[in-house]
Parts: structure tokens; sequence; C-alpha cells
């Protein structure tokens, strides 16, 4: 038996969509090991864009997503899926119009979850765990527009979520925060490392862990750079290694360049470029705060995880 699902992440900075085919085996093993990609596609939509500042979600935003979720569910439809699911997060987490928005959502068809900070993680730790596999502990940096989770997952037999920490922070709120001049001054991506290192002091004890994986469109982005990827393709990214001194250097490169330099990169999406610093920032402080070497990349996130979830329930597990 297969069956084809849609998922929609409307996320604070981007909007993506996952169609998989599920081939249901015998085992829930077999299961998740046979899940196929159909169709990956994503816009950056910023959604959260002067949100920190307004509280609300901006007309113009918000018909910019609606506009691309009406295509993808066009696209879904095309794919004969059996179901379309949507999860949003910080953004309408945080928003005063959020479930106006959603209920928008709702009327293309979609089934909108708002989801938590925790169960945002669970998602990301699904989508790590078994879109990499790793045998030791494992710290997921899950880094977004509007918030960024820490995941510890652990491997005794089975995969297990130890804790999370969901950070009401992302490349948005940071960039608007703290990003005054183009390029960046030092000072003020010194300060907002400073503020980082005290909200990762909350955490400190998840530098035992044996490993550190980053998700996200800018960890992403910097391995494709480093790889030479272009134009993009998830399986020469998925499952790289970058060392601190790689992404230490990309830091250096992109933060000298105004924002429009950077839109001259190929691998580097217009929108990407105007926040893509506090991405590499976020991760070039955490692994120097933890004391890690290197880190792993993985293309895979939260749509991942949902159509893992989705299985899982499947098994009744």
């Amino acid at each position: 038996m297969s069956y084809r699902i849609a998922v929609v992440d409307i996320g604070t900075y981007s909007t993506r969509l996952l169609i998989s085919a599920v081939h249901i085996k015998e085992t829930l093993e077999e299961t998740l090991s046979g899940i196929e990609d159909i169709l990956s596609v994503g816009r950056i939509t910023a959604l959260g864009r002067r949100l920190k500042e307004t509280g609300y979600l901006q007309e113009e935003a918000v018909n910019e997503v609606l506009s691309t979720l009406k295509e993808y569910v066009l696209i879904a439809k095309e794919y004969k899926v059996e179901e379309i699911i949507g999860y949003a997060t910080q953004a309408c987490r945080e928003a005063k119009n959020g479930s106006e928005f959603l209920e928008k959502v709702r009327q293309l068809g979609i089934d909108v979850k708002l989801i938590s900070g925790e169960e945002e993680a669970y998602l990301s730790f699904l989508a790590t765990a078994y879109g990499l596999q790793p045998e030791k502990d494992f710290v997921v940096i899950d880094q977004g527009g509007g918030s960024t989770e820490f995941v510890y997952g652990t491997k005794d037999g089975s995969y297990r979520m130890e804790s999370s920490v969901s950070f009401p922070f992302g490349i948005v709120s940071l960039t608007e925060r703290f990003i005054k001049s183009d390029p960046p001054e030092s000072d003020e991506i010194e300060s907002m490392r400073q503020f980082l290192i005290e909200h990762f002091k909350k955490i400190k004890e998840y530098s035992r862990a044996d490993r550190f994986i980053g998700l996200g469109g800018t960890i992403t982005t910097v391995a494709a750079l480093e790889k030479h990827v272009f134009p993009y393709v998830s399986s020469k990214v998925h499952g790289q290694v970058l060392k601190r001194s790689v992404i230490k250097k990309w830091l250096n490169k992109l933060s000298a360049m105004t924002v429009e330099e950077r839109k001259s990169i190929p691998v580097i999406e217009d929108k990407r470029a105007e926040a893509i610093i506090s991405g590499i920032v976020i991760f070039d402080t955490a692994m120097e705060f933890f004391g890690k070497d290197e880190i792993q990349v993985s293309d895979w996130g939260l749509r991942h995880g949902a159509v893992i979830k989705r299985v899982m329930e499947r098994f009744n597990v």
C-alpha cells in the first residue's frame, strides 16, 4: 500500500512544500527507510517581517504567503496527494492576528496546525534522527526566521528526545534587532554574539553531546557555498560535515559585503542575503560556546519530521 502526503511549513522566514510517497511495509523501520521525496520546493516569504516592531503580521506578507500557498495546493492536487497538512510556527505564535491568518490558510484546503516550540523541536528531532541516523548522543540546532530550537537526542536501541528548548529569536528578529549597518559593523555582530551566549548558558550541559547537527536555510546555504553546489541539490548537501573554520571563513567573507554584494552570489537567494549573517553568527557562536569543531548539515527539517510522525501514528507508535 502506498499513499502521498503534502506537508507545508509556514515559517517566519520561508514557506515550504514537501510531497512524499509513503510505502507501507510490514515494520515501521522498513516503512520509514522507504519514504520517498517526490517534490521539495520553498520560497522566502518573510511572514515575520516587522512583527517584533508592530505585534502583527503585515498585510503584504500575509498576501504573499497566501499566494504561495495557493500555488502549493494546486501542485499538491496535481500530484494526487491524500492529504495536505500544514504547520505554523513562531510568527503565528507571536502575532496578534495569527489565528485570523491561519483561518485563511484553512480556507485554501490546508489542514494547518499552530505548533508550540516544543512540538517544532520534536519534528526537527525526528527528521534528524531518521534522516542522518546518528549513533551517539546528538544536538540539533534548528535555526529559523523567528525561533531557534535546540534538541538533545539519544540513541539506546531507539531514538529518544531527552530535552529541548525553543529560543524566541531567529534570523529575522536578530537582524532587525542588531544589524543597523550595511555591511554590518563588528560591534553589531559582537553584540548579537553576547546576546546569544546569555541564552546558550541555559543549556550549557548540551556540550556533552557527541555530535552537533544543523538545520535550516543558513547552514545548508553555507554548505552549498563551501561545496560549490549550484543549482541546489539536496543530496549533495544533506549529511555534509563543516569545520568551524569553514563557518568562520564564510562569516568573515559575507559580513564584509553589502546586502547587494551578497545578492550577486548565485547560491544565496536574494531575500536570504539580507539575513544570512545572523544565521551564521548563531552557528558560529554555538560551536564556540559548546566547544565543537565541526557540525553536520541536515537538509531534512520540520516537513520530513511531520511525514515521519504521520507514519509512526499509522503504526500506533
